[in-house]
């Protein structure tokens, strides 16, 4: 029996929508409050202000693709609901970023990990960047709020053998681990989270708060790419977009106008920081777009005698958290071990090499682990992040340094893995960087290891967290928000995305994003009662 498209079934009783590639003749729209965005922090904002009883209009780049669309293949999914058909990279082309870009944004592709902000992070915003109101007892209840209308809980079912691994290996070291919760309701247990979840049990927003919108006259426009913010004193008057084709890779010609009360941006931690600096945004202390960070992500492969099968299975379902506050919250470089899932395209990448080196690498594949480290940005002086600048043709790119001090904690990762790998029954590990090779002891991992260059490009590094660029914080000399996400210079502009975090949080950040902007969306609820 066919699972119902929960999204078509909305789309038939009459919701509101419009498809940028099917305008014949320019469009104008208006809202009480347009949203720029519709993954974690705009949908979420979203079903808020319209529950309160505020016409909202939900603007996504992205084409609106359900779970009818979602077939679990590599080729459909990574060109259609990736930013830059998973073609996203930093400035230098060293970082592969992966960020969603369909209706839900990365909340539909990503790998259902849920975490709350740790409080050593929410603790340290406030001591040392000035937020105020997000203390982890002001948070707990936006984060419990969220964790109920999302399906938030540790997954109960044993974890497959892939992140088995993490579980073995520490209990043999003696090092903690837990599991993690998930955003998901009747799971299937497939494993192709990162695909589109096509039996409607991952609580994306596209099956949660955009329909709940949608249900209370919310409109939802689609494949049409926010390009200018229209401002005049200090003041949002307009919003121009541009109509998308069908596969968003070019613009069709016809063009969007959107005016509104209020406008929330949600565009995620580089589209933010790019739309505003393509409108000319005031920033009169040069915080737009500065200490923009990435969880940067490096991976360690494990060869086992018995089948892994790492594509199958919830992808994420235990961590470490071991090596994350050794040293306190100001300390080295530090790091959440979880695995990746290891599909054939994303494994064939990742593991490297050509011709018969490739080829054995993907001949062993169900026997294969991976493990990979997310590395705690920002919150030591030799880790500044990164800086968000528009290329030439006014679309953003990241250009990101990584630090001595992230290469120390890079080399780190890369033993911790290696250790846990070999305790949890693995036969040979290899580091995954251009010079590295399978080896099959801890003493010569070790050696391995101390004798990589690890250099950009060189060493793989990727990510999947982007966070910063628009930071909040009381002082506007150091922050392009207040601690409400409010605009310091822009009166009626809100920002409600990972761009608000002062540095990264050093967990899965989906969660972070739900329990704050339910929080600011709350607030903004009230203030707009009473202009």
């Amino acid at each position: 029996m066919p699972v119902p498209d929960l999204f078509r079934e909305g789309l038939a009783r009459g919701w509101t929508t419009y498809n940028g590639a099917q305008l014949t003749q320019d469009l104008s729209l208006d809202a009480d409050v347009a949203i720029i965005g519709s993954g974690a922090g705009g949908a979420t904002t979203a079903e808020i202000l319209s529950a309160a009883g505020y016409r909202v209009l939900l603007i996504e780049e992205g084409p609106l693709k359900t779970s009818n669309d979602f077939k679990l293949l590599e080729d459909q999914a990574y060109s259609s609901l990736y930013q830059e058909g998973l073609g996203r990279m930093s400035k230098g082309g060293a970082i592969t970023i992966l960020q969603g870009r369909a209706v839900g944004g990365t909340t539909l592709i990503n790998w259902t990990s849920s975490f709350r902000t740790p409080d050593q992070t929410l603790e340290h915003w406030a001591a040392e960047h000035g937020v105020q109101g997000h203390s982890p007892a002001q948070m707990a209840p936006w984060f419990e709020k969220m964790e109920q209308r999302l399906g938030v809980a540790p997954w109960m079912v044993p974890p497959n053998a892939n992140n088995d691994v993490i579980r073995k290996g520490c209990e043999q070291l003696g090092y903690s681990w837990h599991v993690i919760p998930r955003n998901v309701r009747g799971c299937w247990n497939l494993g192709y989270c990162g695909m589109g979840c096509p039996t409607n049990a991952k609580q994306s927003m596209l099956v949660t708060t955009i329909p709940a919108t949608l249900d209370q006259g919310g409109v939802l426009l689609y494949l049409a790419r926010a390009e200018r913010l229209v401002i005049k004193g200090d003041a949002v008057v307009g919003l121009e977009c541009v109509a998308m084709d069908e596969r968003c890779v070019a613009p069709t010609g016809r063009r969007i106008t959107v005016k509104a009360r209020h406008y929330v941006l949600a565009g995620g931690g580089i589209n933010s920081p790019g739309l505003l600096l393509r409108s000319d945004a005031p920033d009169p202390h040069e915080r737009l777009g500065k200490r923009t960070f990435l969880h940067l992500v490096n991976t360690s492969a494990g060869q086992f005698d018995d089948v892994i099968n790492p594509f199958y299975g919830a992808p994420q379902s235990i961590y470490s958290d071991h090596f994350q506050w050794q040293d306190g919250v100001t300390g080295k470089m530090s790091y959440k071990l979880e695995v990746p899932p290891l599909h054939p395209a994303l494994a064939a990448t990742l593991l490297g090499g050509f011709g018969a080196e490739n080829a054995a690498h993907m001949g062993s594949l169900p026997y294969t682990h991976a493990m990979l480290a997310l590395l705690r940005d920002g919150f030591h002086p030799d880790s500044p992040g990164g800086c968000v600048e528009l290329r030439g043709d006014g679309t953003p790119v990241l250009d990101y340094t990584v630090t001595p001090y992230t290469w120390e904690g890079l080399r780190r990762a890369f033993h911790s893995m290696a250790e846990i790998q070999f305790a949890g029954g693995a036969k040979a590990v290899m580091p995954v960087h251009g010079d590295a090779h399978y080896v099959k002891t801890l003493a010569e991992a070790r050696t391995l290891i101390d004798g990589l260059a690890l250099e950009l490009y060189r060493t793989r590094l990727s990510s999947a967290h982007v966070m910063g660029g628009c930071a909040m914080g009381e002082d506007p000399k150091n922050a392009v928000t207040d601690s409400l996400g409010r605009h310091h210079q822009l009166a009626n502009l809100s920002i409600h995305d990972g761009s608000l975090f002062p540095t990264s949080i050093g967990a899965n950040p989906q969660l972070s994003v739900y329990g704050l902007t339910a929080q600011l969306a709350t607030a903004l609820a009230e203030r707009l009662k009473n202009p």
